[in-house]
């Protein structure tokens, strides 16, 4: 496909992207995508650009009124070209509610003198008063008399979101991602890949994602058990031979138990839960089993994850939840190896300090006061939380994050690896970390995320904290924070990158001249510690590094004592 290099920048990109497509996906697409593929560099320029604009808007439906861009001129001239194609309607009837939507509040009084709704009314209060006088649709010259103004109509869109699919192999990134990297808001790390990449391989497993989607988008409308379960059954009769698609069911599936176990449906919610393979499945299965009062059944699924825990997270959840359980079904409180081994565990010492300080008279974060109250020119505070570790790693070992291994880059507007928590994700980039950390035995890691810092500056990536990370944080960070500990954060991170990357302390403290650090956790009144955060605290313990709570207290008992009553309520 020849490209005019006159075209607006929006329609070059929507231009190349069909390229894209057309290269990558020949012998994929179906008569009507090669149609459109086909027809579409053969309309006038304004017709294409008119296209694309309502295409990167939220359709199907628009005012030509509001059509009025310069490169496009008269909206209702370059509609003429794709409407002989039937890619849109140029004077769509509307039905009633659909003049709701379009149509502005002084102008439905117009249209609709004798029913204002009121004053004060809502626009959906005053539509359901008169929805049942207007049956039929109408032209929006019929609804507006008088008005020199007519609706367009979309009517490829499923079409092209199935093309959007094709290229970004997903549905959360749409057109605005190249308006967004032209204008520099956005800007993406270049993975080599050949021509051949592509998110799917097979017409059905394009299919079997958007069955997948449609399933979930019409989950939270569900509100009875019957249309619960009759969903999940769809969920599965899906056909799926692929392992992504596999797991993105899996997650589906992990949704609706959650829906299910939200309205009490204990029987669909567990069916779901024991269908999923998405982490923290069984723990919720566990969950529903105990509220249903299946408290026998409950013990042994809990036993047997004890036994062979999915990750650190679920041993932790159930071991806290064995004693009930043991109560619940009649047991005696008979503690499994693992059982023991947990409440060891939970008998590591996190230091805890009490900070009395003023109550702030202006909108705060606990965190910020803590930091501002500790900080000083000899030992300066930082609030990173996150985005200290995770940065530092993802500056390491950025060539490993976005190594070009095949599946996982497919197109040029990627924040990081497709198959970022896949189970085998270490595994097929195992030699690339393994360089990446064997610097850290030495003094390469320091001159490789500085370059980093340097020469990656602002590209997307799934760990680095851009905005959070400074030259002089970062250098402070290289001199205070030991290489061996470094290692040993970065490998936890990378055992569970789904559970490990939140849940960090949420202040550093430096002493630059001593080279030495502290992490600490803040919690205001009535805060506690949540799992991923105990973990993470254990774990520097257990190896020696310096980290406590701080737990912060108001002076001012009245604001005390409200805060406390806020943190109820909420």
């Amino acid at each position: 496909m020849q490209l005019p290099a006159s075209s607006p920048y929006y329609l070059l990109n929507f231009e190349r992207a069909l390229a894209w497509i057309a290269e990558r996906y020949d012998g994929l697409l179906d008569a009507s995508e090669l149609g459109f593929l086909q027809a579409f560099p053969d309309l006038p320029q304004p017709s294409r650009a008119l296209l694309v604009r309502m295409l990167m808007r939220r359709g199907p439906l628009f005012r030509a009124s509001r059509l009025v861009y310069e490169e496009i001129g008269c909206p209702l001239e370059a509609a003429a070209a794709p409407a002989k194609l039937g890619w849109l309607d140029a004077d769509a009837p509307l039905t009633i509610d659909e003049v709701f939507a379009v149509a502005t509040r002084p102008e439905l009084a117009r249209m609709f003198p004798a029913s204002t709704g009121g004053k004060h009314a809502r626009k959906a209060e005053w539509l359901d008063a008169i929805r049942g006088d207007y049956p039929e649709p109408r032209r929006y010259g019929e609804w507006a008399v008088g008005a020199a103004d007519r609706a367009i109509r979309t009517t490829i869109d499923p079409l092209c979101e199935r093309l959007r699919l094709m290229f970004f192999g997903n549905l959360h990134q749409d057109w605005s991602e190249f308006v967004l990297a032209d204008l520099g808001v956005y800007r993406y790390e270049s993975v080599p890949f050949p021509p051949s990449a592509r998110a799917f391989q097979t017409r059905a497993d394009i299919d079997a994602y958007l069955s997948l989607h449609a399933c979930r988008t019409a989950l939270d409308s569900l509100a009875v058990a019957h249309d619960i379960d009759a969903l999940l059954a769809m969920a599965m009769a899906i056909d799926i031979d692929n392992a992504w698609l596999e797991t993105r069911r899996a997650k589906l599936l992990f949704s609706v138990g959650n829906h299910a176990e939200r309205l009490a449906c204990w029987s669909v919610a567990e069916g779901a839960y024991q269908r999923s393979t998405w982490p923290g499945a069984r723990h919720r299965r566990i969950r529903v089993l105990e509220r249903d009062g299946r408290f026998d059944a409950a013990l042994d699924l809990a036993r047997q994850s004890l036994r062979e825990p999915e990750s650190e997270a679920e041993a932790q959840r159930i071991a806290r939840m064995m004693p009930r359980l043991n109560k619940a079904a009649g047991q005696p409180a008979a503690r499994t190896p693992r059982e023991r081994e947990r409440e060891r565990e939970n008998e590591t010492h996190i230091e805890r300090e009490t900070l009395a300080l003023a109550y702030p008279d202006e909108p705060f974060a606990v965190e910020h006061v803590a930091r501002d109250h500790l900080g000083t020119d000899a030992a300066p505070v930082f609030y990173v939380e996150n985005g200290l570790i995770n940065s530092l790693f993802g500056l390491l070992c950025w060539e490993a994050v976005f190594a070009p291994v095949p599946g996982a880059f497919f197109h040029p507007f990627q924040r990081g690896p497709a198959d970022l928590h896949a189970p085998d994700f270490l595994a097929k980039r195992a030699e690339a970390f393994a360089r990446c950390l064997v610097q850290l035995d030495g003094g390469d890691y320091r001159s490789t995320i500085r370059r980093h810092f340097e020469h990656k500056a602002g590209l997307q990536s799934p760990f680095v904290f851009w905005g959070m990370l400074t030259a002089e944080l970062v250098d402070i960070a290289l001199d205070c924070l030991p290489a061996a500990h470094l290692k040993l954060w970065f490998s936890r991170l990378l055992s569970d990158i789904r559970e490990n990357r939140s849940g960090l302390p949420d202040l550093v403290r430096f002493w630059p001249r001593e080279k030495r650090y502290e992490f600490i956790e803040v919690k205001g009144p009535g805060d506690k510690l949540q799992d991923n955060q105990t973990r993470w605290l254990r774990f520097c313990i257990a190896h020696g590094m310096p980290v406590r709570v701080l737990d912060v207290r108001w002076t001012d008992s009245n604001e005390y004592e409200n805060d406390n009553d806020e943190q109820a309520a909420a």
